[in-house]
């Protein structure tokens, strides 16, 4: 039985926001030839479109996908829905006569085509100089491209209406430089880096949900805690919009938070206040951050494979798992350290040795997670067969947690 890997990573623009994914792929039985020019991409293609789906995988995002000389060239490239993909042609495509034909052609049918992964030179704009006009995007990689005249190569680019993206993007100082050079979008997880701050104290918002997670997973009287929310008017409006939206099916509409916290519970409310603070705007409730879309995806993940591992676990246990996945990035938010916002709450010593230690089954499934998000194939190969998963288990539950997430970024997109 063939396993293929499939996995994205998000691009994000200016205004942090979600631009497009780059798809990531890789057949267990091609992992030879994975550093090689061949890079599938009509398995990638046909996987998207027939296997997964594009809505399923993409939401309504385009996706860049490496292509060769040979798919460039190859008719079978204008069967592809030119409203999904962004074709990413390789640095070592030589720009030929036909090449050149192919690429003008591409453009007057509306595709849009990306120049992959280039070290920028002088060198690189004399070789794409006559097809300039047919790029939509140039990837470039920062840390191998600080050298003299980058600003104004990035400019002549921009000018040409070529949308300059920087990749490898992975920390903080990397994106500064990436942004002051000129990059207009930037690919990898740098926005999940958190930025500690030397006696940071939390904010106002913070320390209240903070306060509020704390006493909904003590033994509080329930009148306190409807108190506390109450006296938190942004956080309960928000709570009351959500529990209204559909996301609930209750027969008659909510009106207060004594009624919710007897509908719901203790801890899915915990829950959706830990998600909550990764909002970008409590005033927004359709727009969902890249750092919220990550922690939602590791929250998936964290329960669903605890449950293929386990099939008969306990809901508290379950409950562990994700707050796992919701703690994990919570650094970020407060710019304050792990161990020090987790001495601030009530969590088990289970969570606090997963996320800071990698211990216990939660640990290892964190560990995983993060493999994933890196696309290392071999960690993930390793992680099944120590646990005896059949080939497509984990490529299941990564497909349907990337739905999930496409859903809780744009549910009316799957609105029937």
């Amino acid at each position: 039985m063939e396993n293929v890997y499939l996995g994205r990573q998000p691009i994000i623009d200016g205004e942090s926001n979600l631009y497009a994914y780059e798809i990531l792929y890789r057949d267990d039985h091609k992992q030879s030839n994975v550093g090689s020019d061949r890079y599938a991409s009509a398995s990638v293609i046909s996987s998207v479109l027939n296997k997964f789906g594009t809505r399923n995988l993409l939401g309504d995002r385009r996706a860049f996908v490496k292509i060769d000389e040979k798919f460039l060239l190859n008719d079978i490239i204008f069967s592809v829905p030119q409203e999904f993909f962004i074709f990413s042609v390789l640095e070592s495509l030589e720009i030929t006569a036909r090449v050149e034909e192919r690429l003008e052609k591409l453009y007057k049918e509306g595709y849009l085509i990306a120049i992959n992964d280039t070290v920028l030179t002088e060198e690189t704009l004399q070789k794409y100089k006559n097809v300039l006009k047919y790029i939509s995007h140039i990837k470039i990689r920062i840390d191998t491209n600080i050298s003299v005249g980058i600003e104004e190569m990035i400019k002549i680019l921009k000018a040409n209406n070529v949308k300059v993206i920087a990749t490898k993007i992975e920390e903080s100082k990397q994106y500064v430089i990436a942004r002051t050079l000129g990059c207009e979008c930037f690919q990898g997880y740098f926005f999940a880096e958190p930025k500690i701050v030397e006696n940071a104290k939390y904010e106002p918002a913070q320390l209240n949900i903070l306060k509020l997670y704390n006493l909904l997973l003590q033994d509080t009287n329930i009148d306190e805690i409807t108190k506390e929310f109450e006296n938190n008017h942004e956080i309960t409006l928000q709570l009351l919009q959500f529990i209204n939206s559909g996301a609930f099916h209750f027969r008659k509409k909510i009106s207060s938070i004594h009624h919710i916290l007897v509908l719901m519970g203790r801890m899915p409310l915990a829950k959706w206040l830990m998600l909550m603070i990764y909002s970008k705007s409590v005033s927004k409730e359709n727009e969902r951050s890249p750092l919220m879309l990550l922690v939602k995806n590791r929250t998936e993940l964290m329960e669903n494979i605890l449950k293929t591992l386990q099939p008969n676990v306990k809901s508290n246990m379950l409950g562990e798992a994700y707050f796992v996945g919701v703690l994990s990035l919570i650094d970020t938010i407060f710019s304050e350290k792990l161990e020090t916002i987790l001495e601030d709450m009530n969590v088990s010593q289970e969570v606090k040795d997963a996320l800071l230690k990698d211990a216990g089954i939660l640990g290892e499934i964190y560990a995983l997670i993060r493999d994933i998000e890196a696309f290392d194939t071999h960690a993930i190969s390793r992680f099944e067969e120590t646990y005896y998963l059949e080939a497509g288990v984990l490529k299941k539950l990564i497909l349907d947690s990337i739905e999930s997430v496409n859903k809780f970024e744009k549910p009316t997109l799957y609105e029937e």
